[in-house]
Parts: structure tokens; C-alpha cells; sequence
């Protein structure tokens, strides 16, 4: 069964998921340095950005105008809720992301490679550079919180570059202007740079707006290094991470962690390709490095 999302159904606008990992990183190009400079973007002005969004796929836009209109704060809390019990279901690591593979659109026979194989992308391309087995691990997990899809929830809850709710929004947002559509726009309290928060906090303490980080951090968290915590919770926080947004609420801890985010996003942007990896291959390395860290099921 494809989960994937059809043209067709309108919470799903996405022909697949890829769609909007493609426009995320035609946005944010590779820094041609290979470091990702906060705040800063050399490859485009804001002006091109925003001439790429005109020109973007009406899939993607209307990804986006879901996604600023759905993810509320009262959202976010319900969400929470519902799935951070970690209540859904028992699954090893491997075993999700077989079950990852079903959001793979089997009617095409086109169609990309599977996630498992884009999962394996990452990961062999970290292994490769010399990385920790930590972050191998990071790279080969970073996704399976899309998962959600199969558990019935829409693709806008699912992927999205994510970003504070509960506080005012940032114009470096994608499509800020979706933004008017969404009930927390109207209200005061809801639209000062603090919101509901205090500043310095700490990042643990923000609510981002519901998705796949925030659920595979909390599936993981309890297994892996802090370093690896932050690459899995905040690697679609682009407001932050890339454009040096939402400062006021960052801790030394986050500050001190930025720059390990950082590190993973070039290689979650920018490892894809359409060669497949050998995965009956891959599978006996990943199965010893999986079992290191994680107990042989874990509760999603």
C-alpha cells in the first residue's frame, strides 16, 4: 500500500515525500566552502529565494500553505500528547525502516529509491568521512520518524521545515505569508519574539511546530549522545540552523551543539543520488551498529 500522498487527496498534496527534501535543499545549496555559515546563504540572495518559491511546484506550495495554517500551538500540544507516550507500537531500528519503505510510491515505475536506500545514502556517506559510529548511526535513523505517515497523519505533520510555534514567526520562514491563515496569527500574546517563552530558555523548552524530528528525538533520545540528540531533533529547524533565527530562546548548550547540526545537514541535503546502495550487503554492518546503542525493540 502507498502512503505516500497523491495529487489527488488534498492533506497529501506531495506526489512523495522527496518533493519537499528537493526543494529544501534547491533552497539551501551546498556552501561551496561544504560548511553550512549560520545566517548566511553565499549561493543566493533573499531575493532569489523568494523567486524560487514563486516558481516552486504547486505541490510544494501547497504543502506549505497546509503545513503554516494546520501547525498551531494548540496542534503541537495535541500531538505531543498523542504520540510521545510512545504508545503506537514495538519496532527495532531495521525493522522501521523496512516499514519506512512503504511510503515508497510502487505505482511509478520511476519512482526514486526507497527511504531505506536514502537512509543508507546518508549514513554511508558519514561512515565514509571517518565519523563516530554515533553519527553513522544518526545519519541512518535521522528519518524513520516519517513513520507518522503510516500511522495516519497527514504529510504536513510529517516533513516541513520546522520552526517555533507559540511565538511570533520569522520572515526567513518559507512561505511566511502562509502564515496568515493560522489562528495563532490573530492572537497578541502568540505574535511577540518571546510568545509564551522566556528568553535564553533553551531550544528544550520551544515547542517547534509537530513532525518526524521531534518524534524519532523522542523514540531515540535515551540511547545516543547528546551531539546525536540535537542532529535528529533540529535538522529541519532551517529558521535556526541556516538563516541564525530564534537566537533569543538558545541556551550555551545549543550554542555549543549548533555546530554538530550543522555538520549533519550537509550531509542530510546533499548525499542523495540515484544510485542505490547494496542494502542485503549494508544490512549485517548496520544490524551490529544498531544493536550497540538500542535494545533489540524500542516503543514508537
Amino acid at each position: 500500500m502507498t502512503i505516500s500522498g497523491k495529487p489527488s487527496d488534498p492533506q497529501n498534496p506531495l506526489g512523495d515525500l522527496e518533493e519537499w527534501d528537493d526543494f529544501v535543499k534547491e533552497r539551501y545549496p551546498e556552501p561551496a566552502d561544504k560548511q553550512a555559515l549560520v545566517g548566511t546563504n553565499p549561493e543566493k540572495t533573499e531575493e532569489q529565494f523568494r523567486d524560487y518559491e514563486a516558481e516552486a511546484r504547486s505541490s510544494v506550495r501547497e504543502f506549505y500553505r497546509l503545513n503554516h495554517r494546520g501547525q498551531t500551538l494548540d496542534f503541537v500540544r495535541q500531538k505531543r500528547d498523542e504520540y510521545l507516550s510512545l504508545s503506537q507500537r514495538e519496532m527495532g531500528v531495521w525493522e522501521a525502516a523496512e516499514f519506512l519503505n512503504t511510503l515508497v510510491d510502487d505505482s511509478d515505475p520511476d519512482t526514486d529509491l526507497s527511504q531505506l536506500a536514502h537512509l543508507l545514502q546518508t549514513s554511508e556517506q558519514i561512515r565514509n568521512d571517518g565519523h563516530p559510529r554515533w553519527f553513522v548511526l544518526a545519519g541512518f535513523i535521522h528519518d524513520l520518524g516519517k513513520v507518522l505517515c503510516l500511522f495516519g497523519e497527514p504529510q504536513w505533520a510529517v516533513v516541513g521545515d520546522t520552526f517555533p510555534v507559540g511565538c511570533a514567526y520569522s520572515d526567513k520562514i518559507v512561505f511566511p505569508e502562509y502564515f496568515d491563515a493560522n489562528p495563532d496569527k490573530q492572537s497578541a500574546e502568540l505574535q511577540t519574539p518571546l510568545g509564551i517563552y522566556e528568553e535564553g530558555c533553551g531550544l528544550d523548552n520551544v515547542l517547534l511546530s509537530w513532525g518526524h524530528d521531534e518524534y524519532i528525538y523522542h523514540v531515540t533520545k535515551n540511547h545516543l549522545p547528546v551531539e546525536a540528540q540535537y542532529m535528529l531533533r533540529y535538522h529541519s529547524f532551517y529558521p535556526w540552523h541556516r538563516e541564525g533565527e530564534y537566537n533569543q530562546f538558545t541556551n550555551a548548550q545549543d550554542r555549543e551543539m549548533l555546530k554538530w547540526v550543522l555538520e549533519f545537514n550537509r550531509y542530510d541535503l546533499y548525499t542523495k543520488s540515484h544510485e542505490p546502495p547494496d542494502v542485503a550487503g549494508l544490512k549485517p554492518y548496520y544490524e551490529d551498529l544498531i544493536a550497540e546503542y538500542f535494545p533489540a525493540k524500542l516503543c514508537w
